[in-house]
């Protein structure tokens, strides 16, 4: 009777455990996707050139309409 007592408690404990692990990551993942929109902010101090304008887009644009 006592060993399945402790084997019941020792995996309460167990899921228990993973639960709240779980939980907290579940809730660290949640705050830096909503301060961020998910994007990874560095501390880089070169800007991002995303866009250069040039013939070659502009071409692409005209073609594209």
């Amino acid at each position: 009777m006592n060993e399945s007592r402790r084997g019941f408690v020792k995996k309460a404990a167990i899921v228990g455990a993973v639960t709240a692990v779980g939980v907290v990551a579940a809730q660290a993942g949640a705050k830096g996707s909503n301060s961020s929109n998910g994007v990874v902010i560095g501390k880089s101090k070169k800007t991002e050139i995303t866009y250069k304008k040039t013939q070659a887009w502009e071409d692409f644009y005209k073609s594209a309409m």
